[in-house]
């Protein structure tokens, strides 16, 4: 064996290596069979691995189904995996964007729901197309709810207006 023999044998991945590359692979086939179609149609994918991934639905054999999911990880590697990749991480922005603005919802209701009239105008500063008279009431309704240990109702609908209003 030659010194350029031996370089190439470390180069080249091992048959490990290659396996968890496969699997990753099969994951990743079946993150995009668990998607809606709508969020799926905004990947850039094969209508080859479209086909795969529609027919997977239809095999309910097990051993069948972990043959398919091999075939999808073999087609995944003639896929655009960072084209793919980049959709993931847009959705997951989007995601992060989504829950921020649900928590920040979350504080304004709690806030207001314990402050009461004084939390109002800082909320009418952020939203102003808020009608007042029915958050003054929701307000109301959601501390006697509390106070009283009921069901948390009209704290409920307060968060709905908040999430209305911002959706403006």
């Amino acid at each position: 064996m030659t010194q350029d023999d031996l370089s190439s044998a470390d180069e080249r991945p091992s048959k490990s290596q290659l396996k968890r590359e496969m699997h990753a692979l099969q994951a990743l086939g079946e993150q995009l069979i668990a998607m809606k179609d709508s969020e799926r149609s905004r990947f850039p994918l094969s209508d080859d691995l479209l086909r795969a991934i529609e027919e997977t639905g239809r095999i309910k054999a097990r051993e069948a189904r972990r043959r398919h999911m091999q075939y999808v990880g073999k087609l995944m590697r003639r896929e655009d995996l960072e084209g793919i990749q980049a959709v993931f991480d847009a959705m997951e922005r989007e995601q992060l964007r989504r829950d921020n603005a649900f928590h920040r919802l979350e504080a304004w209701r709690d806030r207001l729901i314990e402050e009461g009239d004084a939390a109002i105008e800082p909320l009418l500063d952020d939203y102003p197309a808020i009608d007042r008279q029915a958050l003054r009431q929701l307000i109301r309704n959601a501390r006697n709810e509390r106070d009283q240990q009921k069901p948390p109702t009209n704290a409920r609908r307060l968060f709905k207006l908040l999430r209305e209003a911002a959706q403006e």
